[in-house]
């Protein structure tokens, strides 16, 4: 018997009317509907007539639960993950599920339609050409620190999904680790209440100090300045002496002109000036 498809369905953020009619078709057609929070999901698929079978899909029970849907999918049936809001699998349990079916070679397929995060990159005002996305942030304290330091230095656009109650402390370190950039912070997506505020992460944090926010929010966040990085690289090399700069790569096992190259870059001179510094 050939296995049955996994269908990801992407739903509404916020206005029911941004499903697709590929989406309501299938949720109809499957045997089986995946849903992080079954109660949630109810809403939408009674507001669209859809009376599909529906079994619960979350992060406490991600694992065990996506070996019975994959045996389930191995029988034949057919399968639609959806999520509370948004795309499955984007910063969310169903990737579990849709790995597990890949490893068993079972068919999945992406039904796309409304994702926040490109939703509130395209309404923030900032560069959007190339971006990453963090999702949320760790909750402890050391995970935290690792993933902000590993951003510092990120030029691209970066996206952050956040809750309400944890806006303000995460802005905070954001500001403690980035320093004072740009920043849009999208509420309320798609809804009747849908706001851009589109400010500095300081004036930010003084805000919602004040005014706590309501909603799921989107951060989005300046990617560091590529050139004022690269100044800042080769001012760290200036104090260093181009001799002490050459044994650093020499010691790493580099040969003379291998070493020479990379002193050139990293100081933005010719191989030329050093040379003539090391005869």
């Amino acid at each position: 018997m050939a296995p049955g498809t996994l269908y990801l369905c992407a739903t509404p953020i916020g206005n029911l009317e941004d499903i697709t009619l590929r989406v309501i078709r299938t949720l109809k057609e499957v045997d089986l509907i995946a849903a992080e929070d079954t109660r949630n999901s109810m809403k939408l698929l009674t507001h669209f007539d859809i009376h599909t079978p529906i079994t619960s899909y979350h992060k406490n029970n991600r694992y065990d639960k996506a070996e019975t849907l994959v045996n389930k999918l191995l029988d034949g049936q057919s399968i639609a993950l959806i999520t509370d809001a948004g795309m499955p699998c984007v910063s969310d349990p169903g990737e579990e599920l849709a790995i597990k079916a890949a490893e068993n070679g079972i068919p999945v397929t992406v039904l796309p339609g409304a994702c926040a995060a490109v939703t509130a990159l395209a309404l923030s005002g900032l560069s959007t050409g190339r971006f990453c996305f963090e999702g949320f942030l760790p909750q402890t304290k050391k995970e935290r620190k690792t993933a902000l330091t590993q951003l510092i230095n990120e030029t691209r656009t970066i996206i952050v999904y956040e809750a309400p109650h944890h806006l303000v402390a995460t802005l905070r370190d954001l500001l403690d680790s980035l320093g004072d950039r740009q920043i849009s912070v999208c509420r309320e997506l798609t809804k009747i209440h849908e706001t851009v505020f589109r400010t500095t992460i300081k004036e930010a944090v003084a805000f919602y100090e004040t005014t706590p926010p309501k909603g799921e929010c989107v951060l989005v966040i300046k990617g560091a300045d590529s050139v004022l990085l690269a100044e800042q690289e080769r001012q760290k090399w200036q104090d260093m002496s181009i001799p002490e700069h050459m044994e650093l790569y020499l010691s790493k096992g580099m040969d003379k002109k291998e070493a020479m190259k990379a002193v050139a870059k990293d100081r933005g001179v010719t191989k030329q000036e050093i040379y003539k510094a090391c005869l």
